[in-house]
């Protein structure tokens, strides 16, 4: 694109604001928008989404790129100016794992996600030199995957221990905006992004033709939420955890959190049932509620010799995986992970609705759908251990597309013996494992 400039003066830009925000922890920073030119929008749009679904406007991101240089200029304009307002977010709800729940979600406009991402860009160079490493969801370079490991990696070490399972009650919904506000002057005081942030904040979300404008929360879904949420939680529990509660206790402890999903691990009781009944008095002092019903402590120590049922040791979940004792191959007792029943009902039943709506398109262009799905199943959930779950996700697909094939039409048709053939042809794709976290050998 004629007077694009290199990739590398972005990066720059970005590098020269971490290399600041890294050499002077304590210094606030007053002068940042001044970075986020055409050029830098025009990084933020090859960075955003394209298939997203639209926001109250209706625009595409297909349409915003029609004049993509008439509109990148305009919204540089109108951030310089002051002038840009935040148009409400739209929202939606999707079903959750238990039975009847749904989850809100919000859905920006494509321009503002672009500037959200914008300003993320922005703030990501500094948080990330405040962030610690117990936090792993929404960051560059670090995944659900990497917590899984240090999950496994820990109470591989401890043999076991205690296991403080945490829930935040509708987090995103009761972030208390105040709270936010005076966590933020700690680092950023830039006149333009707070007020922009304050304008998202204070944007409304326009639901069954309704506007509300929350005195709380951040709408899931929007660009800039997760790290308004990694902000947030860094404050009340991160820092807290690591400088506050460690050093008191009197045994081996780790935090692990993915956004607002974490668990805690002590080596001793003693240390867990501390944790335990400071965390609600912790977390109600920023106007946040712990679930009293999904968080909980339990042992999770290695089994001595042989199990039965009425003795197996306890389970617990996190990041859609069950976390669990189990034999090795070796005979050895190791922790093992699997798919959470809750989200295996979940992606066979998305599964099921798929084949359901579009039963009647070309196998062809079904078999491409269906494998997209298993791979993007078997690229999360692959994880050492977890085969058997795998291969049960792929036969109920298998037996989902056959069901609906058959009711096509009136007559059903579709028997076995020929749906096989139909799999001869149109072949679905295999179960594989994809990520392994038995990284090391268990001690004795």
């Amino acid at each position: 694109m004629p007077g694009t400039p290199s990739p590398d003066s972005i990066s720059t830009k970005l590098a020269r604001i971490a290399t600041l925000a890294g050499h002077r922890p304590a210094l606030v920073l007053t002068s940042l928008a001044h970075h986020i030119d055409v050029a830098f929008l025009r990084d933020a749009y090859q960075r955003t989404r394209k298939d997203g679904a639209v926001g109250v406007d209706g625009q595409t991101a297909a349409a915003y790129a029609a004049t993509l240089e008439a509109n990148l200029q305009a919204l540089r304009d109108r951030l310089k100016a002051g002038t840009y307002k935040a148009p409400p977010v739209r929202r939606v709800h999707i079903a959750k794992a238990e039975a009847g729940k749904t989850r809100p979600i919000g859905i920006p406009t494509f321009e503002d996600k672009l500037l959200q991402r914008a300003v993320v860009m922005v703030l990501e160079a500094i948080y990330e030199q405040d962030f610690l490493p117990c936090s792993y969801g929404f960051r560059p370079r670090r995944s659900a995957h990497q917590a899984l490991q240090v999950v496994w990696d820990t109470l591989t070490e401890m043999h076991g221990g205690w296991v403080l399972e945490v829930d935040i009650q509708g987090f995103f919904d009761t972030l208390d905006h105040g709270h936010l506000r005076t966590m933020l002057d700690q680092r950023v005081r830039d006149g333009v992004l707070r007020r922009l942030i304050d304008k998202w904040l204070k944007a409304g979300v326009l639901e069954e033709g309704r506007l509300r404008h929350p005195e709380s929360g951040t709408p899931q879904g929007g660009v800039i939420s997760p790290l308004l949420a990694n902000i947030y939680l860094h404050e009340v529990l991160d820092q807290w955890f690591e400088t506050v509660v460690k050093p008191r206790l009197h045994g081996r402890a780790q935090l692990i959190r993915y956004a607002d999903d974490f668990v805690i691990l002590c080596s001793l009781e003693r240390d867990a049932r501390r944790v335990h009944a400071v965390l609600p008095k912790r977390f109600g002092k920023y106007g946040l509620t712990l679930h009293p019903e999904k968080t909980r402590l339990l042992r999770f120590q290695q089994p001595r010799g042989s199990v039965d049922r009425s003795t197996r040791p306890a389970t617990f979940d996190l990041l859609g995986f069950t976390h669990y004792w189990g034999r090795s191959r070796r005979g050895s007792w190791v922790v093992k992970t699997q798919t959470a029943r809750n989200r295996f009902r979940r992606a066979v039943t998305t599964a099921a609705r798929w084949c359901r709506h579009q039963r009647h398109w070309p196998l062809a262009d079904q078999q491409r759908r269906l494998n997209t799905m298993l791979r993007g199943h078997y690229a999360y959930y692959g994880l050492t251990g977890n085969g058997r779950r795998l291969a049960a996700y792929r036969y109920e697909v298998v037996r989902v597309w056959r069901k609906w094939l058959n009711r096509r039409s009136q007559r059903a048709h579709m028997t076995w013996a020929r749906f096989f053939r139909v799999l001869e042809r149109y072949p679905l794709a295999p179960a594989i494992l994809t990520h392994s976290i038995y990284r090391r050998a268990a001690k004795p």
